[in-house]
């Protein structure tokens, strides 16, 4: 059965009201006590380190990377095209001459788990020395090493770049070739070359040939280069890797191949890195640590650099783009979030296996790919977009196998990626709180900058010292803020004698911690104040309707508000109408005032009316309770997207949140329809949480509607299953709304207001309702109350 969905909004934007409140920006209205309107106030950013910010800013300038013993070192073996006596890049050579390690092995210095790294690393420069016969004594010292170390090859527990099991034991073959005298015994070389014969056998019966080209220097006479050579770039590269490119033109003698390894020295010198170019992912990742971590407003300027220059490359096709999955994923996350127009089309191949990608091998690289698809697949906005569907299906799957191999062993790397990957499965996009997960951002970053592909290389872009040490300053700054606004509340509930209508939630916590969990900046502390206040009364007005009031109380309340200009003693029926009206008038009157002096002019009237939408809403409702009346499904839903109580909420702390809204846009279909479809969705994930106790008090809500309304042919699953499908088209379609930039009217800032609201509802509602319940104290606390050190 269709689910129906109301097609109007009833929020009504009347003329101006005359009311009691002053519209004047000098009006004594400010939220906080002056002491802490002082704090809130204050140039925090002065507090910051403005080396660490700048520091981080070059970095937006030049991608850097360290460069890569073993790539150099099969640079160093390709002949000269004009004498294959002697190298063509003797540079190189002179470079492992002096870079060899005191333990006699070449790489970065090395963590104990990454022994095979420095095994690769080392066998490749002791290959490259022997080939042109030089250097003895490093040969020795690097055979002594190998010879030392060898057991490692072998060993499960150990990390393994991509495709070691096969270019290793190559190279060990090559080796002897070369009369090289390797100082381990036979049962190691046939258990490395056993493991050989089985990975290669994996990566045919798979059809992984893009995996076999990118190892080329491990396949020897095995390899079909004329396959091989269909993956190379047009800067002549085989994967922008130095090292299957060097083998290729050894083999082919192409001549774009050796193009590719002039120009890396020319911009290198005698080293080179074991990826490059980089620049595209480089810098996004930058971006995606700012975000991450909660710092991106000190850089807006960099990242519109980035992302301006990102989309140029998107819409040319650019090879550093769309022949990495996990530069592609990301780009396409990070560009569509921004609101840049970017098809989902180019991740299609992905899904298809034509990619240069497979994660059938299980390393962490391709763990970091399927995470990136996984996150992309998320950004989700149109009906048609079949191939993220189907990528967050399989990426899910795939994440959740290797969750539990990262989990296997304990140290850095694992831990590292396994934290990733479970707070994305944890936390969908949809329903995750901004600060809770800057703050497990923060708590999990990992600020060793080593990656793993061939062989670990670092970069200071991708990982910094610098992100973290900013990251913690700046949340805790902002904690001391918020944890100050929440006291100011807690002292205004008890002034307005809120705390006195022993029917009402207590919710104070909550409602602001929804506030400062999205709208965190500083500056945005009216906005806070306006979102947390109404968040407060509309759960007081909203268990006053449902149990603390008679139909004369509520019906009084809403004449009170009509007429706004009121005598409290005589016109108010009882205590609780009185204590509920103040706290309204002297709240709507604040906003009014507050607003004014963003918008330049009086919306305190369109604060009153949103509010009387709601009023009227919940008395529809109360009557209908009352009358036992059985609205529509439609009737129902239309009154519902009102009386969820969003509307005080979200719709005033859009006058305050810095951009101006005028008329045109506050009447226009675009915002109306934002509205409606976070209303909407919120509603209905209220209700499907809702319905096993609303049905026992004898309450409709849009479950139990679902299934009368179908003369009871439909269960109470499977009116679930359809109303939660309707909440994701919702969802998308909200999401959609946000991300629009061409026909848009509202501000992005305004829109995200709602985009955040919906993913504080996703949240709350994911498991129960978390609203009502006391399950997220434990993230309020962590948010309000418990600062961070630089030991996370």
């Amino acid at each position: 059965m269709s689910f129906l969905l109301p097609t109007t909004l009833p929020l009504r934007y009347r003329p101006h009201r005359s009311c009691c409140c002053s519209s004047s920006p000098s009006s004594p209205s400010g939220y906080l006590e002056p002491g802490v309107t002082v704090v809130t106030k204050a140039n925090t950013t002065a507090v910051f380190s403005e080396r660490t910010k700048e520091q981080i800013r070059e970095l937006f300038n030049k991608v850097q990377l360290s460069v890569s013993s073993y790539d150099t070192a099969w640079v160093a073996m390709v002949p000269s095209p004009y004498s294959s006596g002697g190298p063509c890049f003797p540079g190189c050579i002179e470079w492992l001459l002096d870079n060899q390690l005191s333990d006699g092995s070449w790489g970065l210095p090395h963590h104990p788990l990454l022994v095979k790294d420095a095994l690769s690393s080392t066998l490749a420069s002791v290959l490259a020395l022997k080939r042109w016969g030089v250097g003895e004594e490093q040969v020795n010292k690097g055979l002594h090493f190998i010879g030392s170390n060898v057991t490692s090859a072998t060993d499960e527990c150990e990390h393994s770049p991509i495709g070691f099991d096969i270019i290793f034991p190559g190279m060990v073959k090559h080796a002897k070739d070369l009369d090289l005298n390797l100082p381990f015994e036979p049962k190691v070389f046939d258990a490395m070359h056993h493991r050989r014969e089985l990975e290669l056998r994996r990566a045919y019966s798979e059809g992984r040939k893009s995996y076999l080209a990118y190892i080329s220097e491990g396949m020897g006479k095995l390899q079909d280069w004329e396959m091989a050579m269909k993956y190379q770039r047009k800067n002549g590269s085989l994967f922008n890797c130095p090292s299957s490119t060097a083998a290729a033109f050894m083999h082919l003698q192409d001549t774009g191949c050796l193009n590719y390894l002039h120009s890396l020295l020319e911009e290198f010198g005698n080293a080179v890195p074991t990826v490059h170019p980089l620049d595209i992912l480089g810098r996004l990742c930058m971006v995606d640590n700012v975000e991450r971590l909660g710092i991106e407003r000190h850089f807006r300027q960099e990242i519109k650099s980035v992302l301006d220059y990102t989309y140029r490359c998107w819409l040319r096709g650019d090879e550093e783009i769309f022949l990495d999955t996990a530069t592609c994923a990301m780009a396409f996350r990070i560009l569509r979030f921004n609101g840049y127009d970017v098809s989902s089309d180019p991740l299609t191949q992905i899904t298809e296996g034509k990619h240069e990608s497979s994660f059938s091998a299980g390393h962490l690289k391709h763990i970091g790919d399927a995470l990136e698809l996984y996150r992309a697949s998320e950004i989700i906005i149109y009906p048609h977009e079949l191939t993220l569907e189907e990528q967050h299906s399989w990426s899910s799957h795939f994440l959740k196998e290797k969750l539990n191999d990262c989990m296997i062993y304990s140290d850095r790397f694992n831990k590292y990626v396994s934290q990733e990957v479970d707070d994305a499965l944890k936390f969908p996009f949809h329903a995750n709180l901004e600060r809770a997960t800057i703050r497990r951002n923060i708590e999990h970053y990992y600020v060793d900058s080593t990656t793993i592909l061939k062989t670990s290389y670092c970069s200071s872009n991708i990982r910094n010292e610098d992100f973290l040490n900013l990251a913690v300053e700046d949340f805790n700054i902002c904690q001391s803020i918020h944890h100050e606004e929440l006291k100011y509340l807690e002292r205004w509930v008890a002034e307005t004698r809120l705390d006195k209508l022993k029917f009402a939630r207590q919710k104070t916590a909550y409602c602001y911690f929804s506030a400062a969990a999205t709208l965190f900046s500083p500056e945005l502390y009216d906005a806070r104040i306006s979102w947390a206040k109404n968040g407060v009364l509309t759960t007081v007005v909203d268990d006053f309707f449902d149990i603390g009031g008679s139909l004369v109380e509520l019906e009084n309340l809403i004449q009170l508000v009509e007429k706004w200009d009121v005598n409290l003693t005589a016109d108010c029926c009882s205590e609780h109408v009185q204590i509920i009206f103040s706290a309204l008038h002297s709240t709507i009157c604040e906003i009014g005032a507050k607003a004014f002096t963003f918008q330049g002019r009086n919306v305190t009237t369109h604060v009153i009316d949103i509010w009387l939408d709601l009023l009227h809403s919940m008395w529809r409702e109360a009557k209908w309770t009352s009358e036992n009346s059985l609205p529509t499904l439609e009737e129902y839903m239309s009154n519902g997207v009102v009386s969820f109580a969003l509307g005080p909420i979200v719709l005033p702390t859009l006058y305050l949140v810095g951009p101006i809204l005028s008329d045109v846009v506050v009447s226009s279909s675009e915002y109306q329809n934002l509205f409606k479809i976070m209303g909407t969705s919120g509603r209905l994930l209220n209700d499907i949480r809702s319905f096993e106790r609303e049905s026992k008090e004898g309450k409709l809500n849009a479950v139990s509607l679902h299934m009368i309304h179908s003369s009871g042919a439909v269960s109470a699953e499977e009116s679930t299953r359809a109303i939660k499908s309707s909440i994701v088209s919702q969802r998308r379609e909200l999401l959609r709304l946000v991300l629009e930039t061409k026909s848009s009217m509202v501000p992005r800032a305004c829109k995200n207001l709602f985009w955040n609201m919906s993913r504080v509802l996703n949240l709350f509602y994911m498991k129960d309702d978390g609203f009502t319940s006391h399950d997220m104290i434990h993230v309020v606390k962590a948010i309000l109350h418990e600062p961070l050190s630089l030991s996370v």
